[in-house]
């Protein structure tokens, strides 16, 4: 017989990949993958990383363990629908047993769209973008071993089960969320991260920033309604015990270690702390679940016109994506305040606040405050207005954001168009 109230969802679900961490760690990417018992990979990365001969290195690690390699190396910054549609049937008669992702979330993403498409051919991106933006499918069955290997300490993709993509006829951005798509291993190399850009470096981190704070302050799993079956139970359940133990390590990471590792790229125990807060985030996150910030961005980047940041070689306006979820985090966090003070105000403390005299009847600003600090020191974007955005583009903004119904319903309180008319408002004041 049923326990509880049976009211509220009283299972909590939580996954990651296998993970390898460690400086070095990317010399042991043959033997893992010789391991797996894999015979042939496709290495997909960016055209930067690959003119910098890291991907190169890595191609000879793994032919060195007798695994044949095909690179592909034209993985977007910030990924679309129809980019990876396009490089899918390109790809199309390539025959391999596997994947390595080299690269930042992007060629991450690209990887498991690649390695999705090419095992269940005759599918389409459409199918499986998250509703309403597309046909929210279920993933049909396995695909092939997918090894991570990030380069950036940011999106967490090497741990999560999902991938962000732009809709370009729709210009927002969107997700696609399924088991199936979880990495195989993530290996993680802090190494790896040592030639970025300051700018690239700070955008990273604040997608780390937010994907700890948003999770930890996420709708709590217990306080949801219960899914009418297994399968019904989506990747993001909410806040939990299991993944705010990872959000609280990641915010303490990133409070103590990101202003150095964008001041001092070479500070490899600054790096090394960001890789880590990067993945410890992922596995919080990526069964919590984020909220209004990252629900705001996708149309953020989507609907950028003519914004190039610094840092990304890119011939196109685009706005990463770090800066796109930070950009409405403060606003956003005054307005989930009042769901959970003491939860907004140990966040805030993680990430290095000082609470004395602070209490919850006069706390509301910190967490805030906290973060656009830790913006400004780090050269980030005080609000949406950073790359061209005007009140008259509210409306558009908050369209988009509406689209992302699986993020909003997350969020510890309920989200109306006017919230985030009022959120996004917010941010655009600075």
């Amino acid at each position: 017989m049923p326990l509880g109230d049976g009211i509220h969802e009283k299972i909590i679900t939580w996954q990651a990949p296998p993970l390898k961490f460690g400086v070095g760690a990317t010399e042991e990417i043959g033997h893992e993958l010789t391991r797996a018992g894999l015979r042939s990979v496709l290495l997909v990365t960016d055209p930067t990383l690959a003119r910098s001969g890291l991907p190169a290195q890595v191609a000879k690690l793994i032919e060195q363990e007798g695994v044949a390699v095909t690179l592909f190396d034209r993985a977007q910054v910030e990924p679309t629908d129809t980019g990876c549609a396009e490089a899918a049937r390109e790809l199309a008669s390539v025959e391999v047993d596997g994947y390595v992702a080299l690269g930042g979330g992007s060629s991450i993403d690209t990887a498991k769209m690649l390695n999705l498409l090419g095992s269940h051919p005759g599918s389409t991106v459409h199918d499986y973008l998250n509703k309403p933006v597309g046909a929210g499918r279920a993933i049909p069955g396995p695909l092939k071993p997918l090894v991570a290997v990030p380069t950036t300490a940011g999106s967490g993709s090497e741990c999560t089960a999902m991938v962000a993509l732009g809709v370009t006829g729709l210009r927002v951005k969107t997700g696609i969320s399924d088991p199936y798509l979880r990495p195989s291993l993530a290996l993680v190399d802090p190494a790896n991260t040592l030639t970025l850009p300051a700018e690239v470096t700070a955008a990273s981190g604040y997608d780390v920033l937010t994907h700890a704070c948003e999770s930890y302050t996420a709708r709590p799993y217990d306080r949801r309604p219960p899914f009418g079956s297994p399968a019904d139970r989506p990747l993001y359940i909410g806040a939990n015990p299991i993944s705010d133990i990872w959000a609280e390590r990641a915010l303490e990471l990133v409070g103590r270690h990101l202003r150095r590792a964008v001041l001092n790229p070479h500070d490899l125990e600054a790096r090394t702390a960001m890789s880590q807060a990067a993945s410890f985030a992922g596995m919080g996150f990526g069964n919590a679940g984020t909220h209004i910030p990252h629900a705001c961005a996708y149309p953020i980047a989507g609907l950028v016109r003519e914004y190039r940041p610094a840092g990304y070689d890119v011939s196109h306006p685009m706005v990463p994506h770090g800066a796109a979820v930070v950009a409405t985090a403060a606003a956003a966090f005054a307005f989930t305040y009042p769901t959970a003070p003491e939860r907004h105000l140990r966040a805030a403390e993680l990430l290095g606040a000082n609470l004395r005299g602070i209490t919850v009847a006069n706390g509301a600003d910190v967490l805030p405050a906290t973060l656009l600090s830790l913006v400004a020191d780090t050269g980030g974007p005080t609000g949406p207005a950073a790359f061209g955005y005007t009140r008259k583009d509210v409306p558009d903004l908050v369209e988009g954001a509406l689209k992302q119904q699986r993020l909003l319903v997350c969020c510890p309180r309920d989200v109306t168009a006017r919230d985030l008319r009022n959120v996004l408002t917010a941010a655009l004041a600075g």
